[in-house]
């Protein structure tokens, strides 16, 4: 089954813009997809369409997850809150409360499962705490459950993300630019989570990325957005500089950029990393 199935979505903006055009895709459960694209190719835009945080232009169009329509022809479901039960949506900023401990952050993903008056009083059942705190060490930051959110590092925070989606038991994770500003190691880690995820719990995984080298190394496909239409659906490993050049033209700078640059980066970390030891 088709976890994210989506059919001719158009979204133009106020200012006449087309974010998204006439874009079709389909991605299999247990996939782990990267988006890439210049800025304003539309990748943020299309996450949050399949999440139905965002409603499409007034045309005919289907967005469905797991069998199940999110949104059609430009209006969203009444059954989007029991839809999105099932997608967890990890952004940049990580989104955690940051005068709230690491642990009730990550039990905020049990939310729908808990009562009213639990919610109200922040009480979650044993069950749900022990999850919590199992998928707090699964992804390696078991020992900072009970700090404040806002004292953890970008990328321990990223990791605190993911491990909400777990308490969620989401089945799809949708992760928009997730280490953008993350330092290269805590880049390499979550990236590495997320691909174990995929892996091992069979998570359906689409994560926009600005870096190539990136979406080579940790995810078998990507597609590639170009003004808000799909220039390129297809195994990572055919996205060679030729390509990108060929789809982007004088835009695929940016992209290439982002490659050098994250090079750069690892191998200045991997010296400084060698000369410490």
């Amino acid at each position: 089954m088709d976890a994210i199935r989506i059919e001719r979505l158009t979204k133009t903006f106020r200012n006449g813009r087309k974010a998204l055009d006439s874009v079709d895709l389909r991605v299999e459960e247990g996939e782990m997809v990267a988006l890439i694209g210049a800025s304003g190719s539309g990748k943020s835009t299309l996450l949050r369409h399949i999440a139905g945080f965002t409603a499409s232009d007034p045309a005919p169009s289907h967005v469905t997850l797991l069998g199940r329509p999110i949104q059609q022809n430009g209006r969203i479901v009444r059954e989007v809150r029991a839809i999105r039960r099932d997608v967890a949506f990890v952004f940049q900023q990580f989104n955690l409360i940051g005068r709230l401990s690491v642990l009730t952050n990550v039990l905020i993903g049990a939310l729908s499962r808990v009562s009213l008056w639990r919610r109200l009083a922040g009480r979650f059942p044993r069950g749900e705490r022990t999850l919590a705190m199992e998928s707090l060490a699964a992804m390696g930051i078991g020992d900072h459950a009970f700090e404040r959110a806002s004292n953890l590092s970008g990328g321990q925070q990223q990791r605190a993300a993911l491990a909400r989606a777990l308490v969620q038991r989401a089945r799809i994770v949708l992760a928009d630019e997730p280490i953008a500003s993350l330092d290269p190691e805590s880049a390499r880690r979550v990236m590495e989570l997320m691909q174990t995820l995929n892996r091992e719990r069979k998570l359906t995984v689409v994560v926009s990325l600005h870096q190539i080298d990136v979406a080579m190394k940790y995810c078998p496909r990507t597609v590639a957005l170009r003004d808000g239409r799909v220039v390129f659906d297809g195994a990572s490993e055919r996205l060679t500089p030729a390509v990108l050049r060929e789809l982007y033209g004088a835009s695929a700078e940016e992209l290439l950029a982002q490659h050098a640059e994250q090079n750069a980066r690892t191998q200045s970390s991997a010296l400084f990393a060698s000369a410490a030891g």
